[in-house]
């Protein structure tokens, strides 16, 4: 099935079992069969109980998800996930898609993941972004920087920066632990990259590798060290080593379209993809745009900003593992 439309990576089974392994979701593997046994399609649906109540997804942490099979396999999926949703007394129900599989359902439209196709050189790549963009990069030159790259031996280097980051931005942060055990489990799927200012990390990222895709779920810079081209530096040496994996395409992660990041992500080149996530929910609301989250995030956010950064460092992996990401 990996090779049908709509697979990713964080379909199989061990990443919706790290939901369960480090965070104690529950999770349910849906499987569609024909009259002889055979597979024809699978959903794996993440269980969570948080501060914004009861709900399924597909899948939990990541971006993509949803049911992967045949036409007809998927719709059965979906619509054993909807029955399932009831069961459990879920107040809503998603399946992160790329492409709409029931048009029957309300569909969140509101984010798209930003795509850069890669050349096979970063000679290529520099002339592709441009001599704007390649000034902007060598701004960190100047400032003599190191460049790290490896798996969970990096992971005291890479969370620091990650955690003050998520604090800035009002997110509370993920446990070490999750991605201790994700670079542990998947080694050869995952890579850090850090860079590092005056001995200290300033700068670091975290890549998935799914087939000929390079994806940057999580990046983080330390405020002051952006207008040193850190940050600048950072994504050039991730799009670099995705090249050197023999990566064709870079997924710079789901944005809001004109947003802050949106733009971010545009500079160096990105296209956006539209994104269809499949919601049911208990209780009727405005299709597409859950209203209880976005006002809930919007004061969480602007409260948790304002927190000392050991108190958030303290509270966000407790309460991180049950919010919808």
């Amino acid at each position: 099935m990996a090779a049908q439309s709509g697979a990713s990576i964080y379909l199989r089974a061990g990443w919706s079992l790290l939901a369960h392994d480090v965070f104690r979701h529950r999770v349910y593997f849906l499987e569609a069969h024909d009259a002889g046994r055979g597979l024809r399609g699978v959903l794996p649906l993440v269980q969570q109980r948080g501060l914004l109540g009861n709900f399924l997804t597909s899948v939990a942490f990541f971006n993509y998800g949803g049911a992967l099979g045949d036409p007809e396999a998927q719709v059965a999926l979906m619509n054993r996930a909807r029955e399932l949703a009831r069961e459990l007394k879920c107040s809503y129900l998603e399946l992160r898609d790329v492409a709409v599989r029931a048009p029957d359902w309300d569909i969140r439209t509101d984010k798209v993941s930003m795509m850069l196709d890669l050349p096979e050189s970063t000679d290529a790549l520099a002339k592709q972004l441009g001599s704007k963009l390649r000034s902007q990069i060598k701004r960190a030159e100047r400032e003599k920087v190191t460049v790290k790259q490896g798996g969970v031996e990096l992971l005291d280097s890479f969370y620091p920066v990650f955690a003050r980051t998520m604090r800035d931005l009002g997110t509370p942060v993920y446990p070490v632990k999750f991605f201790r055990a994700i670079l542990e489990r998947f080694p050869s799927d995952t890579l850090i990259v850090i860079i590092e200012h005056q001995d200290a990390p300033a700068a670091a990222g975290f890549l998935v590798f799914d087939g000929q895709t390079a994806e940057i779920p999580w990046a983080a810079c330390l405020n002051e060290a952006k207008p040193l081209g850190m940050n600048m530096r950072l994504y050039w040496e991730l799009l670099s080593a995705s090249i050197a994996r023999g990566s064709r395409r870079f997924d710079f992660g789901r944005s809001t379209v004109d947003s802050g990041t949106y733009r971010f992500k545009q500079q160096w080149g990105a296209k956006p993809l539209q994104l269809h996530w499949h919601r049911w929910e208990r209780h009727a609301a405005a299709a597409g745009q859950p209203a209880k989250e976005g006002r809930f995030m919007k004061i969480a956010t602007s409260v948790w900003q304002r927190l000392p950064l050991p108190v958030a460092n303290l509270i966000g992996p407790r309460i991180s593992p049950g919010l919808p990401w």
